[in-house]
């Protein structure tokens, strides 16, 4: 049992840091600029003066997560990152698979890795 839970574990952080790492991958495109990433901005309808502040608040929103005191408060944050991400997809009709998969990653990752969430939201199976 104890392996099962260590794995888990594991699992849940390997998740939780491939999901960071794609928000830090697009923090760090938006502030790098450049005009193919000013030209999708402006497709989404983000203007080029906002780039910068949504980039230092999806990086915010992931320290938060990363934080192990404050993952949960994190987790709603860039939750709520995504799902500004999945109504401007859907503005624009552009697909937001790649969104709502980020979003489950983060929520599984961090209920995989922190025992107080699996004990306020646990699975139910049924009694034998």
């Amino acid at each position: 049992m104890a392996t099962t839970v260590r794995i888990g574990v594991w699992i849940g952080r390997v998740l939780s840091v491939l999901a960071s790492l794609l928000f830090l991958l697009s923090a760090l495109t938006i502030l790098k600029g450049g005009e193919q990433v000013v030209q999708r901005m402006a497709h989404i309808g983000i203007s080029e003066n906002l780039m910068e502040s949504l980039a230092i608040l999806e990086l915010c929103c992931v320290v938060l997560y990363l934080i192990p005191l404050t993952s949960v408060l994190g987790a709603i944050l860039l939750t709520g990152y995504v799902g500004g991400a999945i109504c401007t997809r859907l503005r624009i009709g552009d697909p937001f698979v790649m969104e709502i998969v980020l979003g489950v990653a983060i929520w599984l990752g961090l209920w995989l890795r922190e025992a107080r969430l699996s004990s306020l939201m646990p699975i139910r199976t049924r009694a034998a």
